[in-house]
């Protein structure tokens, strides 16, 4: 990771969790942070409530809808 791409790559995993795109937030968080799925997922929830705490108007869907086809 080239300098300042840690900043763009947290800009595209909010960007993806605000979308509702989890499996691309994951990815994003996995080459962001070098770390495992499950880490990622962690750090996902995470930033998704920190998120939806903050930037509440953002998100399209309601808690459960966004995460209704996701298993983890």
């Amino acid at each position: 990771m080239g300098p300042g791409n840690g900043e763009r790559d947290a800009g595209v995993a909010d960007d993806a969790i605000v979308a509702g795109r989890i499996i691309l937030g994951l990815k994003t968080l996995c080459d962001h942070l070098g770390c495992s799925l499950r880490e990622a997922l962690d750090a996902y929830v995470a930033r998704y409530e920190q998120l939806r705490r903050e930037r509440p108007a953002d998100f399209a869907k309601s808690h459960e809808e966004y995460w209704a086809n996701f298993h983890s």
